[in-house]
């Protein structure tokens, strides 16, 4: 009696370790090699076993999910128009799918967007997505969503420092910069006569990382014209690091800009600034007004109602556009790839992340100047009312 008690423990404890063996999400294992994100393409390669996906939630290709699952999109702040655009149109196409969407903004704050991010996974949601603060400052978090079968997709900036993520939807930053850069040349060369011209350069905020490569795109245009005499750099300042706004902080580039207009250009013209977007573009301006200079031509980004209207009027040369809805859409589409069951989508793109080499879906963008403005927004309603 005793030898059988002992072997109906035996295969009892015996059953509950092949249970426990068949259980785990999505790419569980705490090894990196094995626990990385979906990055290939096929179902195949993300696949699960069906009682898996069934006891943890697992976003699969195999299965897929829910076509009323929730999907959470975690923003970095609302402080421009791109961001609160996204805002509205991920709240509004997500709900239009079936979805349940929770759309939230950090403000800016790391440890907001990380807590956020924590309550989305909480909350069941089967992809989230990301536009970081600071792009190095979520691996934790991340790591967390992908051990919970959640995917990861970055939106608008890399993911850095993390092999927690699936993928980034996002527009050519280093393109972007050099389009802003030769947009300068092209400026300078219809506005301001005969060079050499004097021109001053501003990068965005640090913690973004597409702020280092716009700048990097644009200097790849402008540092051979620098080095010619083309262009005279008159502060001096052409590093990064000397350059950046801390937070794209509008009031914080007027200041410097005061600054280096007081400190150099008492006896000189300003003729032109590379500014990485709208908002510190508008900055620019202000302070070249201000100082009683005339307007130098000055470059831009993400096409903000108010600078289609300076570009229209001839107050600020050019901006570049990068439409949120074309963003939106790619990663609503991505998304319903990833419910249906057929994984992540092909892309020939990536970007090494510092960690790994990430999947990135790369849209182009255009710059608008007045004399394309009402060709590039014309099915744009909105922006084209801006135009009179």
């Amino acid at each position: 009696m005793q030898k059988k008690r002992v072997m109906a423990m035996m295969l009892a404890a015996a059953v509950s370790i092949m249970a426990l063996g068949g259980c785990g999400g999505r790419e569980g294992s705490t090894n990196s090699a094995d626990s990385a994100p979906a990055q290939a393409d096929t179902a195949a390669d993300t696949a699960a076993p069906a009682d898996a996906s069934a006891d943890t939630g697992d976003a699969s290709a195999a299965g897929g999910f829910d076509a009323g699952a929730t999907i959470g999109v975690s923003l970095p702040w609302l402080g421009t128009q791109n961001w609160k655009e996204a805002e509205t149109m991920f709240t509004e196409q997500l709900e239009a799918k079936g979805y349940k969407p929770i759309v939230q903004a950090a403000d800016q704050k790391v440890p907001q967007q990380q807590q956020q991010i924590e309550s989305m996974i909480e909350n069941g949601a089967k992809v989230i997505v990301v536009g970081p603060i600071d792009g190095t400052q979520l691996g934790s978090v991340l790591e967390k969503a992908r051990d919970a079968g959640v995917y990861v997709i970055g939106y608008d900036r890399l993911i850095e420092n993390t092999d927690a993520v699936d993928g980034v939807v996002q527009f050519g930053s280093v393109r972007t910069g050099e389009m802003q850069g030769q947009a300068l040349l092209d400026g300078l060369k219809a506005n301001k006569g005969e060079g050499p011209y004097n021109i001053e350069l501003f990068g965005g905020g640090p913690a973004d990382p597409n702020a280092p490569n716009f700048f990097t795109g644009a200097m790849s245009v402008l540092q051979p014209e620098i080095d010619a005499g083309n262009l005279v750099v008159v502060s001096g300042q052409t590093d990064f690091t000397q350059c950046a706004t801390e937070d794209w902080d509008n009031s914080k580039a007027q200041k410097r800009m005061d600054s280096l207009l007081a400190g150099n250009y008492s006896d000189k013209e300003i003729h032109g600034v590379l500014s990485p977007n709208d908002g510190i573009g508008r900055a620019i301006i202000t302070a070249c007004e201000d100082a009683g200079q005339p307007i130098p031509v000055v470059t831009g980004l993400d096409a903000e109602n108010e600078s289609v209207e300076w570009v229209w009027q001839g107050k600020q040369y050019c901006t570049v556009a990068k439409p949120t809805q074309d963003l939106v859409a790619k990663t609503i589409e991505i998304i319903d790839s990833l419910q249906q069951g057929n994984g992540m989508p092909a892309t020939d793109v990536t970007a090494n992340n510092g960690k790994i080499d990430v999947s990135i879906y790369e849209l182009d963008p255009v710059v608008v100047t007045k004399d394309n403005a009402k060709d590039v927004f014309k099915d744009d309603p909105d922006r084209l009312a801006l135009l009179k």
